[in-house]
C-alpha cells in the first residue's frame, strides 16, 4: 500500500503572511528591486497563461508582474525574494508522525503538496518533527507543475512511489483539492473523517497489499 499525506493544514501547520503580496515587495526592495507604486495591483493580476490545472511557480508570477510595469529584476531577485517573504514557522499536528510510521509499515509514503513557493515544503519538513527518511518522496505543485485536483498531480506522485494511480491512498483535509484522487480509483481520506491520530487504525482496518 502506498500512501500520500497533504502537507499544510493536514501534517504541519505553518504561518503565513497575512499580506503575500506586501511581503513579497518588501523582499524585492530589500534586494533593490524598484517596486511598482501599484505593486499591489499588479501582483493580483494574472500574468502568466497556464493550462486549467497547471501551476504557476509564484516566482514566474512575481517576474511576470514586475515586467508588466517595466521593472527589470535582475540576479534571480524574484525567487529570492519569494523564498524569503514565505519563511513560516512550522507546527507539526498532533499524530503526524505516528500515522506517518504507520503508513511507512504498509510501504512507500510520499507527501503531495500544492504549494507554488520553491523550497517552502522541504524547508517546512525540515522544520517540523519528522525524521528525515520518513518520505520516499515529496511532490509539489511547483515542482511537478501540476495542482491537486489535477489528475497529473496524483499520477506524479504514484509514479515516484512505483505504483499504479489506483492503488494510492491520499490522506488530505480538503474535499475539493485533496479528494480529486478519486478521479483515478484511488481512495481518499479526509482527516475530519479519520483524524491522524485514528490513521493507524484505519490502516489496520485494511487489507494488506
Amino acid at each position: 500500500m502506498a500512501v500520500s499525506f497533504d502537507l499544510f493544514g493536514t501534517l504541519v501547520d505553518a504561518d503565513r503572511p497575512s499580506d503575500p503580496g506586501a511581503a513579497v515587495a518588501d523582499e524585492l526592495a530589500a534586494r533593490g528591486v524598484a517596486v511598482p507604486a501599484d505593486w499591489a495591483d499588479a501582483y493580483r493580476e494574472v500574468h502568466v497563461d497556464a493550462p486549467d490545472g497547471a501551476e504557476v511557480p509564484l516566482a514566474a508570477h512575481v517576474s511576470a508582474a514586475l515586467s508588466s510595469r517595466g521593472v527589470d529584476a535582475p540576479n534571480n531577485a524574484p525567487r529570492r525574494a519569494v523564498v524569503a517573504a514565505f519563511d513560516p514557522e512550522v507546527r507539526t499536528r498532533d499524530g503526524a508522525v505516528e500515522a506517518v510510521r504507520a503508513a511507512a509499515e504498509r510501504g512507500p509514503v510520499a507527501v503531495c503538496s500544492n504549494c507554488a513557493v520553491p523550497e517552502l515544503a522541504r524547508r517546512a519538513l525540515v522544520r517540523s518533527a519528522f525524521d528525515r527518511d520518513a518520505f520516499d518522496a515529496v511532490v509539489t505543485s511547483v515542482a511537478c507543475g501540476w495542482r491537486k485536483p489535477h489528475e497529473r498531480a496524483f499520477e506524479a506522485v504514484a509514479d515516484r512511489l512505483g505504483v499504479a494511480p489506483a492503488d494510492l491512498v491520499h490522506v488530505g483535509d480538503d474535499h475539493r483539492t485533496d479528494g480529486g484522487v478519486r478521479s483515478l480509483g484511488a481512495t481518499f481520506v479526509h482527516t475530519e473523517e479519520v483524524p491522524l491520530p485514528e490513521f493507524p487504525d484505519w490502516l489496520e482496518g485494511r487489507p494488506c497489499p
